[in-house]
């Protein structure tokens, strides 16, 4: 048999040109699976960089000589806007003349002050959390995708086969071997997100870790009578 002709039966063209429309559906499909995963991973990525950046901003916060200027200088810090909202809406909860006219007014400054930070912890949790649940998909998913593609391909090889009526280890391995391509194309889909998966977990939990200490030391500074009147009396 001519070497030439056989790479060229063996080659990725052939096997997309005599594939049919499910084999196609399952390349599309993990094509579709990778730009997804891709583009999250490096949005999140960047985002996760921008927000390990501004922790820092944190230790500048409690330097500050005054409230007001704590804000200023973790919300110049803070471009991802993860820590400045619970300094913010914390701080206007702890004045007690601005909930004047609202049902605010009747709960206890404290009680305000601790529901305004779970609300806000709460709501960066969301933010941060969001892409992973595709990211998680994706990598349990893509080598489930690609083996059913390599199953469709043996399966329609091994007809062609039987349609010859003669079993040839060319006619065989040609087709199984392009076919095994899927499988590699769901791994190398997979991967990257459950790895990525992994990393940016582990960045939130480390976040989420400095908005519960960050929480805990807000309201014990704003739940401070002293340092409430001063704060007001900065205002």
């Amino acid at each position: 048999m001519n070497p030439t002709l056989a790479n060229q039966n063996l080659g990725l063209t052939h096997y997309w040109a005599q594939g049919d429309a499910v084999s196609h559906a399952v390349a599309y499909l993990l094509l579709l699976m990778s730009v997804l995963s891709w583009f999250y991973i490096l949005s999140k990525a960047w985002s996760s960089w921008r927000i390990r950046r501004s922790a820092n901003a944190l230790e500048s916060f409690w330097k500050a000589p005054t409230l007001a200027d704590a804000i200023a200088v973790v919300r110049s810090a803070d471009s991802e806007n993860i820590y400045t909202p619970l300094a913010t809406q914390s701080a206007e909860a702890a004045n007690v003349r601005s909930q004047d006219g609202s049902l605010n007014a009747a709960v206890d400054p404290s009680e305000l002050i601790t529901r305004t930070l779970r609300q806000q912890i709460n709501r960066v949790s969301s933010r941060l959390e969001s892409g992973l649940t595709l990211l998680a998909s994706v990598g349990s998913t893509a080598p489930f995708v690609g083996l059913f593609g390599t199953v469709w391909g043996i399966y329609h090889a091994l007809l062609a086969v039987s349609a010859a009526g003669t079993v040839q280890i060319d006619k065989v391995a040609g087709p199984v071997g392009e076919s095994l391509i899927m499988t590699a194309l769901g791994l190398a889909v997979a991967i990257p997100a459950v790895l990525a998966y992994n990393a940016f977990t582990r960045v939130n939990r480390v976040t989420l870790a400095e908005l519960d200490a960050f929480a805990h030391d807000l309201h014990a500074y704003l739940t401070t009578g002293a340092r409430i009147g001063n704060q007001q009396h900065s205002a």
